[in-house]
């Protein structure tokens, strides 16, 4: 048996000792002391937008089973720290500002780093990639930005594209030319189609994300300008500033880096040059999917959505009815600084967009009470809270006619014959004006019940946004959109029914009606 030379033998034990050292640093978890402040109760929050393949998706039909790059990133920091992970979905718009809120630790979405981002946050990055310009496919290559004067292109609303294309627009105006006409969508996939249906020329987005459409687009787009904008080569995750937390989480992504494991993410969502091949694969798109369409029509997620989309409308209006009654009594009645005051908040709640009422009582009320930031205040509980007060000035409004509309002579007989204030209102106030209001009332009903999709926003998961998650998923729009269209319906119709059947019960309280019948 041949006995190892000395020199050679040291460097070998050297060698082991040194990878030994390596692989204990790469795969031991990080001590507490190196964690970020973000991390409570041994937990790492994420904000993130399910509707950016294959940064961040839905994958499959449980809308809350997430899927990518950026949830497996996520997972491997958790684990790096060596605690539990948990994601918040929501429109892309929420991100940053339920990041300010401290809703979560960090939001990571496919989102490109860029310095007006870094005056509010810190950006570590973690991924490259490029911006393209995709239009219909056969449509030729372009050389720069200009060759799309006069072009519309549509971009996600939220992120930097329309302010990057407005800089653009600028200096073709400059030089006399005619600006591109920028239109902006709520998501990716409603950017895609866009083009798809021919309404704009082109739209802009990151490399990979569209590299995954692969299978969906069917070789329906292709990517027409590369354009050399050095602030879009980089995906980056955001976090609050705070120097010791920006610091963990570079020391940690470069971990990963050397670890293997980024490089191991990249190749299981086939982050490469060979995405490029998306582009050119035609393929004969199949008409409508009935298979899709049905199996949407009878899915959990779709069928929870309609519940909470119902549940959140109805409970909102019942709410708005029983505040805006005594409003309007007061509002029908002399003045008075309660008067005065009813009056402001009426003409404040319905003066403001519904929208921002939204996201103000999500994002910005935690800044004034930290309490809102806790676990109990959810997005169902905030949309319910903000639907309620908006939808109480618009009833006070119906409440106010409606009474008005009960004759004098009704409140005046009913004095005489010695019923007090509860019983006039109860006995033959309220059930007069309950047959004129209902009619608006079932109306704004069904305008609530679809302005509910605005929660979206701050990641209530309702009907609209578990539909929007599942376009961008599958890029099927039409089945799920149909299917959605027939949830809606169903609920719509079925009030309406309910209208009808109620107004037919208080046919009685029609004073015109009983006149007629008189003999």
């Amino acid at each position: 048996m041949p006995v190892p030379r000395p020199r050679a033998f040291v460097r070998k034990c050297f060698l082991v000792l040194a990878s030994l050292i390596t692989l204990s640093l790469v795969n031991t978890p990080a001590r507490a002391a190196d964690q970020p402040e973000f991390v409570h109760d041994g937990t790492l929050t994420v904000c993130t937008n399910p509707t950016l393949p294959p940064m961040t998706f839905v994958n499959g039909t449980d809308a809350t089973a997430m899927a990518g790059v950026d949830m497996d990133l996520a997972q491997a920091l958790a684990r790096y720290w060596n605690v539990k992970l948990v994601t918040t979905p929501m429109d892309f718009v929420g991100l940053f500002p339920s990041l300010a809120a401290q809703r979560c630790g960090m939001v990571i979405s496919g989102i490109i780093k860029l310095p007006e981002r870094e005056k509010n946050f810190d950006a570590i990055t973690y991924l490259d990639t490029a911006l393209v310009v995709v239009a219909r496919a056969g449509t030729p290559r372009i050389t720069s930005m200009a060759d799309l004067s006069g072009k519309a292109v549509a971009v996600q609303s939220g992120t930097s594209y329309a302010a990057r294309i407005g800089r653009e627009n600028d200096l073709l105006v400059a030089a006399g030319h005619a600006p591109i006409t920028i239109q902006q969508y709520p998501t990716e996939d409603e950017v895609v189609q866009q083009v798809l249906i021919g309404r704009v020329f082109a739209f802009a987005s990151q490399d990979v994300e569209l590299y995954f459409r692969q299978k969906q687009l069917h070789g329906k787009v292709n990517i027409i300008l590369e354009p050399d904008y050095p602030e879009y080569r980089n995906f980056a995750i955001y976090i609050r500033k705070n120097a010791h937390d920006r610091q963990s989480v570079e020391s940690a992504i470069a971990t990963l880096e050397t670890s293997g494991t980024i490089a191991a993410i990249k190749k299981k969502w086939a982050i490469g040059d060979n995405g490029r091949d998306a582009f050119t694969q035609p393929a004969q798109a199949p008409g409508f999917r009935w298979a899709t369409f049905l199996s949407a029509l009878g899915s959990g997620a779709f069928l929870r959505g309609a519940l909470i989309t119902l549940s959140v409308a109805v409970l909102s209006h019942l709410t708005a009815i029983v505040i805006s009654v005594p409003m309007a009594i007061t509002l029908n009645g002399p003045d008075s600084i309660l008067k005065q005051a009813l009056r402001v908040y009426v003409s404040i709640f319905r003066g403001a967009p519904t929208l921002l009422q939204l996201l103000f009582i999500w994002n910005a009320l935690p800044q004034f009470f930290p309490v809102f930031r806790e676990e109990w205040f959810t997005p169902f509980l905030a949309t319910w809270l903000s639907l309620s007060i908006n939808e109480s000035a618009y009833q006070v409004e119906i409440n106010r006619a409606a009474l008005s509309a009960v004759d004098k002579g009704q409140e005046q007989a009913a004095d005489a014959l010695g019923m007090n204030r509860r019983q006039v209102y109860f006995h033959v106030i309220f059930p007069q004006a309950l047959r004129i209001a209902l009619p608006p009332t079932i109306n704004e009903f069904i305008n609530l019940l679809k302005t509910t999709s605005l929660a979206s926003v701050i990641s209530l998961q309702e009907l609209l946004s578990v539909t929007q998650i599942q376009v961008a998923r599958t890029f099927e729009f039409t089945e799920y959109y149909a299917a959605a269209l027939v949830y809606y319906l169903a609920m719509v119709f079925f009030f309406l029914f309910v209208q009808k059947r109620v107004e037919r019960r208080f046919a009685w309280a029609d004073r015109h009606k009983a006149s007629a019948n008189e003999p």
